[in-house]
């Protein structure tokens, strides 16, 4: 198996989690008299066994970004680390420039509101990160469908 089937894999465990907790969370009680709609039991089974299929999966996926690397030799879990990262950067910077640039309404009355920061260089330096982080996660994605999953 792929590293990008294992990740898929992996989502589709965990919404299969999440909809099966929301299940047993809907059958966890009845009006006295009545029969729950699924058995709690059955699904708290259900629930345990996806956990350890996650959990086995999450292993493994992730012995496998210690030693898959890109093709400059860095690391798999160093370039996911590097990529989020990057999108955080992005997002503080892109969160500033709109802050920046809104029209305060509460400031209104008290005159004109002028940005505290330079709106255009703080946008190109949220443009860069951006870049690099489109850079760097195609980068991951090629290696995510080019590497095998480890045991």
């Amino acid at each position: 198996m792929k590293l990008a089937e294992a990740l898929a894999e992996r989502a589709a465990l965990q919404k299969t989690i999440e909809n099966t907790k929301r299940r047993l969370l809907r059958n966890a009680a009845v009006r006295e008299g009545d029969a729950p709609a699924e058995d709690p039991q059955t699904l708290l089974l259900e629930l345990y066994n996806a956990h350890e299929r996650l959990l086995t999966l999450i292993q493994r996926i992730n012995r496998t970004n210690m030693t898959a690397q890109l093709s400059d030799g860095q690391l798999l879990m160093d370039a996911l680390a590097a990529r989020d990262t990057q999108k955080a950067r992005d997002k503080i910077l892109q969160d500033l420039v709109d802050a920046a640039t809104e029209r305060q309404t509460s400031y209104a009355a008290c005159g004109h509101v002028v940005p505290t920061v330079n709106v255009s260089e703080i946008q190109k330096q949220a443009d860069d990160y951006a870049k690099k982080y489109r850079i760097l996660d195609c980068q991951i994605q090629e290696v995510n469908w080019n590497t095998q999953l480890a045991y």
